[in-house]
């Protein structure tokens, strides 16, 4: 059996994904042209993900549709919160699985630059002032993606460590209440400040933070190399090492389902 091409969806993903698209009701007397398979959209929207083509670029001879066809679909089912709870369903499972570790988490963020503008990019200070936007993440004690804020370039990481933490969703997958908060959140000196340590403690996590003017070397490094790792795979998909979109939430879309991807390609692994 041929290997699938990354951006082709196999029968286990979708069965996953399928039940979460809104469905689309017919016409019966004005019909118009047939709406084209969902999965085939989907595919069209991940090989641009993978690939980081343009979408009028995207080829017909893949059956996908057209580049507009996938937009279209992508920027509905964003709408329709897909994206998100797909996410929500995989962090289930993996702690069904017993693959998820509540005990610390992890927070740190990269810049991406950001080449046509739009809502939630900024001047960066790390690209000569150039509009970028920011990716800013959280994830387990092993490096699964929690969850995710966007934006601009020129915002300081501190101010999005309690946006993190209180994005994280419900996670269920156990007997009892779900579980929402990690025990401890790691960080770099990005995120060393006072005011957000009694705003973290508020939460009931308690926060472990690298303090400026110190020396390196307190061991924290050993700890928070998963969230790097989880970045380097998010910008593994081609489409979000630079943001090529103007509408935020396209881009936040391509985000959560970068998440999904992530959360899924972890949940095979297990099998």
């Amino acid at each position: 059996m041929a290997r699938l091409k990354p951006w082709e969806v196999s029968d286990e993903l979708w069965a996953v994904i399928e039940p979460l698209l809104p469905k689309h009701q017919h016409r019966t007397r004005y019909p118009g042209r047939k709406r084209l398979d969902d999965r085939q959209v989907l595919q069209g929207i991940l090989f641009v993900l993978h690939t980081g083509i343009a979408w009028e670029h995207l080829p017909q001879e893949l059956g996908y549709g057209s580049g507009m066809t996938c937009w279209r679909r992508l920027a509905e089912w964003q709408r329709a919160g897909v994206w998100q709870r797909l996410h929500e369903v995989l962090l289930d499972r993996l702690r069904a699985a017993d693959a998820l570790d509540f005990s610390r988490a992890v927070v740190d963020s990269s810049h991406v630059r950001a080449l046509k503008g739009g809502p939630q990019t900024g001047p960066s200070p790390v690209d000569r002032g150039r509009p970028g936007s920011k990716h800013h993440l959280i994830t387990d004690a092993t490096g699964i993606p929690l969850a995710f804020t966007l934006t601009g370039g020129n915002r300081n990481d501190v101010t999005q460590l309690i946006p993190l933490l209180e994005a994280i969703p419900p996670v269920r997958g156990k007997r009892g209440r779900p579980r929402r908060r990690p025990d401890v959140v790691l960080g770099d000196r990005g995120y060393d400040h006072d005011k957000y340590r009694r705003l973290v403690w508020a939460l009931g996590v308690r926060p472990q933070i690298a303090r400026r003017g110190t020396e390196h070397g307190s061991g924290l490094g050993k700890q928070r190399w998963v969230v790097e790792q989880a970045i380097a795979l998010l910008h593994s998909f081609r489409r979000l090492r630079i943001r090529w979109e103007v509408r935020e939430d396209i881009h936040r879309a391509f985000l959560s389902l970068g998440c999904a991807l992530i959360c899924w390609r972890r949940l095979s692994s297990l099998r």
